[in-house]
């Protein structure tokens, strides 16, 4: 014990003297930023070294400082939207650096990475681009920063609950868009088993988004699989850059009409903390907490699924509960289940020995005007009372084909509207943090980590209420400043997740078995039509007799729905136990400095990446009872810029191959021309394709919804295993 404290006092000196010969180098750089024509204080400018990752903002008075290890002079360059770029020389670290920009209306200045993974303006971007930075951020009046994307030109957000919200581009709205990629500092954002992007759930906290940059069309050339709709790019804030201590609290009220429930609050807090301890070494951690109580999907129109619909995705149809005993509401739950009632006649039928069914048939043959109380008398004349006391004999009276009232009668079990299946708390809480240390000054090695927990609805191949979700993203990278290497990893845990439409369908048999309901159903609804009543009422009368006994209310909240929705699927449940995880490894070097071709007017970027997704769900969601799933995929990509004509054109030629051990491998290319007709007068064309593979889901799912339904993957061996 003694050593190891020796130890540690002479490592800790080290440091200590480490930190001192770096101090003495170390000089800071302050000013100040206002409006040249007003004299206006400037917050939120960027102010950093020209080449170097170092700098910092203004702050609310327009000031800033920072320090830095390099040697004067040095040149400061300063930016900010609706002002023009500004560089100064700063020769001396003793007096205060004082500037003023100038405002600009030239659009297309901000500089970008998505569009070619390399700095460039938007201007003189191969493909158009759309980007949010730092100060329409911090100054957006939105819930959320997901919002501020649904503003931008042609993008679409589809809201499936409070903290999810999906992004897409160029029509093909859907919760979970699996058509469009989203990238947080670099890290693909998706679940690997859930298949949906998690930035509105444990991606960034707000206080720590930088700028996002959306490409709104193909981008499989540098991106991969899943750029078909477009790719978004979420960069986070360098704690060398953005330092101190944030807190931010949003407060507001949900369901002011009371159309859905009560008037609720809505919060959301988030802490961020960043330090640049010395030159070398940097942190920062983050936190965020969201609680309200959330909307809820109240689309019950009726819903035709396939087979009955010849529309692979179904189609909606007239009618509702009243008026189609065969409803199936959109967002209802557990009217899923459905019969045909000639199908259960014909089971009645057999259970009946033949000599009593001979003798029930010649009756009715012979008197086919006979009322129910008539034919009742007959079969306990003849030993056959138990038919009449188990409730039976109307459904024999009913399908005899004298009367046949259940020929191509479909009806469905009565279904719980979602707020009575999905509790509308919505709780998030987001933990990040990061190291960053830099090796030298354009070479910095970081370690980040996200992770998030909580509640939110979810809506893919069914709807799913996501309880206790967990998900972790971890990264390790090493940058440079013409390279990237980086590895990453992203752990799912699907918690108390459920599946709402087993769950309520289970419940139902529970209650009452299907086997017990349609035959008092079938017995009501033949007894009420020999009545004379109208068919649409005597369905009705039929159901609430059927129904007798029917929990009402909030059924999540009841011991046997909780049992169920705790129960894995694989145990007869409608849990799913999702502990799937995907591992990536990527890396890029910019070969223009390696190969001195900057002063030619060529850039060369190649790069490649190594992705695994490991599906464990324990049989719940995919066919992997026997153990974890293994898909593995490969990708490389290059591209080459040429600048002609005294940079007047400006030619981009790009392309990616990607391969997925269970599909043929894709290339797509992308070839795009910038023609400057005139100063900040810009022409752009461009050719590009995209493509995605099919999700985990897609490929491997075996998920039992009820009444001997499943939804299965279309690998091959999944065919071949239920054919």
């Amino acid at each position: 014990m003694r050593r190891s404290f020796t130890y540690l006092v002479l490592i800790a000196f080290t440091m200590l003297n480490a930190l001192s010969v770096v101090a003495q180098n170390v000089i800071t750089i302050s000013g100040s930023v206002v409006n040249g024509k007003t004299k206006e204080k400037l917050p939120a400018v960027s102010v950093s070294i020209k080449g170097s990752t170092t700098g910092t903002f203004t702050d609310d008075d327009g000031n800033f400082k920072f320090t830095t290890s390099q040697k004067l002079p040095l040149t400061l360059v300063i930016t900010s939207i609706g002002y023009a770029t500004k560089e100064v020389t700063v020769a001396s670290d003793k007096t205060p650096v004082s500037v003023e920009l100038e405002t600009s209306f030239l659009i297309g200045q901000d500089v970008v990475v998505a569009a070619s993974r390399t700095p460039e303006r938007i201007l003189e971007s191969p493909v158009s681009i759309e980007r949010v930075g730092p100060a329409a951020i911090r100054n957006a009046p939105a819930a959320s920063y997901y919002d501020l994307v649904g503003n931008l030109k042609g993008v679409d957000v589809v809201t499936s609950s409070l903290t999810f919200k999906t992004p897409t581009t160029r029509g093909f709205s859907g919760s979970g868009n699996l058509r469009m990629n989203q990238f947080v500092d670099g890290m693909d954002n998706q679940a690997p088993g859930l298949n949906f992007s998690v930035g509105g759930f444990i991606g960034l906290t707000e206080l720590d988004v930088e700028s996002m940059e959306l490409l709104p069309g193909a981008s499989s050339a540098l991106y991969g699989t899943g750029g078909m709709n477009g790719t978004l790019l979420i960069n986070s804030k360098s704690p060398f850059k953005y330092q101190g201590l944030s807190f931010q609290v949003k407060q507001g009220v949900m369901h002011v009409d009371r159309a859905q429930r009560n008037t609720s609050p809505f919060h959301d807090w988030s802490v961020r903390w960043g330090k640049k301890v010395s030159e070398k070494f940097a942190f920062k951690i983050g936190a965020q907490f969201i609680q309200a109580r959330d909307w809820i999907a109240n689309d019950e129109r009726n819903f035709l699924r396939p087979p009955f619909s010849a529309n692979q995705n179904g189609e909606v149809k007239a009618g509702n509960r009243g008026s189609d005993p065969n409803y199936d509401g959109v967002n209802v739950y557990g009217d899923e289940t459905t019969q045909n009632l000639n199908t259960i006649y014909a089971s009645v039928l057999s259970s009946v020995p033949g000599a009593l069914l001979g003798a029930s048939n010649a009756f009715l043959n012979a008197q086919p005007n006979a009322t129910i109380a008539q034919y009742n008398a007959f079969l306990t004349s003849i030993g056959a009372g138990a038919l009449v006391n188990g409730g039976l004999s109307p459904i024999l009276y009913g399908g005899h084909p004298t009367k046949n009232y259940f020929n191509g009668v479909d009806v469905s079990r009565t279904g719980y509207s979602e707020v009575n299946v999905i509790s509308p708390t919505t709780v998030n809480i987001r933990l990040q943090g990061g190291l960053y240390y830099k090796i030298k000054e354009n070479l910095e090695l970081s370690g980040v980590a996200f992770w998030g927990t909580g509640n939110t609805v979810y809506t893919g191949l069914d709807r799913y209420a996501l309880q206790n979700l967990k998900m972790g993203q971890y990264k390790l990278e090493l940058k440079g400043k013409d390279f990237f290497v980086r590895g990453y990893t992203i752990q799912e845990n699907s918690g108390e997740s459920f599946n709402a439409t087993i769950v309520s369908r289970l419940f139902n048999e529970r209650w009452k078995p299907s086997q017990t309901w349609y035959p008092q159903y079938m017995s009501a609804y033949a007894t009420a039509l020999a009545s004379g009543v109208p068919s649409v009422a005597a369905h009705q009368g039929a159901r609430a007799f059927a129904d007798q006994g029917r929990p009402t209310g909030n059924i999540y909240e009841t011991q046997t729905f909780r049992n169920i929705a705790n129960t894995p699927i694989s145990r007869g449940g409608g849990l799913f136990l999702d502990r799937s995880d995907l591992y990536v490894a990527e890396a890029q070097y910019n070969l223009t400095n390696l190969l001195g071709l900057k002063d030619k007017g060529t850039d060369i970027l190649v790069g490649g990446n190594f992705r695994q997704f490991q599906l464990n769900s324990q049989g719940t969601l995919f066919a992997d009872t026997a153990g974890a799933i293994k898909i593995n995929e490969y990708g490389f990509y290059g591209q080459v810029q040429q600048k002609l004509f005294k940079d007047r054109l400006k030619l981009s030629v790009s392309g990616r191959y990607d391969k997925n051990e269970n599909f043929e491998g894709r290339f797509t290319p992308r070839v795009s021309a910038v023609v400057k007709v005139a100063e900040n007068h810009n022409v752009r064309m461009s050719y590009q394709t995209a493509y995605r593979f099919p999700s985990t889901q897609n490929q491997w799912i075996n998920l039992v919804v009820g009444g001997g339904t499943y939804l299965i993957g279309g690998l091959p061996q999944l065919r071949q295993f239920y054919n």
